[in-house]
This record gives C-alpha cells, sequence and structure tokens, in this order.
C-alpha cells in the first residue's frame, strides 16, 4: 500500500486478522437481487481493467499511487490480475478488482458510483470464482460493507492454512466479455 497518490514509498500490510468473503456464503440481499432481477446493470470481466483500478482510485484519500498502478497493469498483462466491471449503458459504474495465485483470488479494491454497483460486482465475482474453482476469496480487511455480503474476520493463523490450500490449486479467472446476469440470479438465490 502506499501512505498517498503522491507517496514514493509502497509498504506491506499484514492485519492480524484478515478479511475473507466466503464463496459458499455470500448473502444476496433482497434488494440486491431485486437490482440483479431490474437489468439496467451488466457486466463484464477483464473488458476494462485499467478503468476499474483508476475508478478505485478516484477518491479524495487512496492507496493506490503511480507504482501500485503500474504493477498492477504489469500484472494484469500477464494473465495475474483480473477485473469485473459493471456497465449502466456504455459507463463504467462500477467494479472490482483482484490478483489470483492458483485457487486464491486476492481482492484488491471495488468501486461504484452508482446505488448497488460495487456489491453486483461482488456477486459477479463470487459467481465466477466459485464457477472456476477458487477457494479463496481474500478481502484483506473487513468493513460493514463486506460483512453486509458474508465477509468474515478470521485469525491470521487460520488465513495462512487457507491460503496454503488454496495456493497450490489450479484455477483459472475464466474468458474476457460479458458475464450472464441470469446466471449470477440464479446463483445468488440458491446460495442465499
Amino acid at each position: 500500500m502506499a501512505e498517498t497518490r503522491e507517496a514514493e514509498e509502497v509498504f506491506w500490510v499484514q492485519p492480524r486478522f484478515r478479511g475473507v468473503l466466503p464463496l459458499n456464503a455470500f448473502h444476496a440481499s433482497r434488494s440486491l437481487r431485486k437490482t440483479l432481477r431490474r437489468g439496467h446493470l451488466s457486466a463484464s470481466a477483464d473488458r476494462n481493467f485499467e478503468g476499474v483500478v483508476r475508478g478505485c482510485a478516484n477518491r479524495p484519500e487512496t492507496w493506490i499511487n503511480d507504482a501500485i498502478f503500474n504493477v498492477y497493469m504489469e500484472l494484469y498483462a500477464q494473465g495475474d490480475a483480473h477485473s469485473i466491471e459493471v456497465w449502466h449503458n456504455d459507463d463504467l459504474v462500477g467494479g472490482v478488482y483482484g490478483v489470483t495465485i492458483g485457487g486464491a483470488f486476492f481482492g484488491e479494491s471495488m468501486f461504484s458510483t452508482v446505488t448497488d454497483a460495487s456489491k453486483v460486482a461482488l456477486a459477479c465475482a463470487v459467481t465466477r470464482l466459485n464457477s472456476q474453482g477458487f477457494r479463496l476469496f481474500d478481502t484483506q480487511f473487513m468493513t460493514p460493507h463486506l460483512a453486509s455480503l458474508g465477509g468474515v474476520e478470521i485469525p491470521c493463523s487460520a488465513y495462512e492454512a487457507r491460503l496454503a490450500t488454496a495456493v497450490e490449486m489450479t484455477a483459472r479467472f475464466g474468458p474476457q466479455g460479458p458475464i450472464a446476469m441470469d446466471q449470477v440470479l440464479h446463483c445468488m438465490t440458491h446460495t442465499s
């Protein structure tokens, strides 16, 4: 992380408790399912990775400086970083991005400029990760937003055990392009 957008230093953070979004226990609220059914938002994977990272950094305080931005672009170029984009017509209105190693997805950041766009991005990410054989969705920290979706905090030792298993697995993020929202809704209806 970086202290600010302008900071030149980058540092590692290892929280004593780690936030994870259990892939088999995602909580899609009634309002999120209603948003998915409404059909005014669409989603894609890896269609605009740079736009998602820029959207995440576009806030008054951010930990994404130029050095971190450039590393994410390199990771994306080599196939190790991925994004879920949420669209309203042709406008990018939300998304989540992260890094993959084996069967672990390390969610780095998310953003939303319209109601529920980040929740839709997470629902799409969970659906995709489940379908592609991932076992860990690391959110680093726990927020009330993530907790409302089923996110939990676990001790570092439990996290490290899950991590060790997940990184040894083989999983692929899946193809670039549109995400079938009816499949996401189906998965959310049967896991909530």
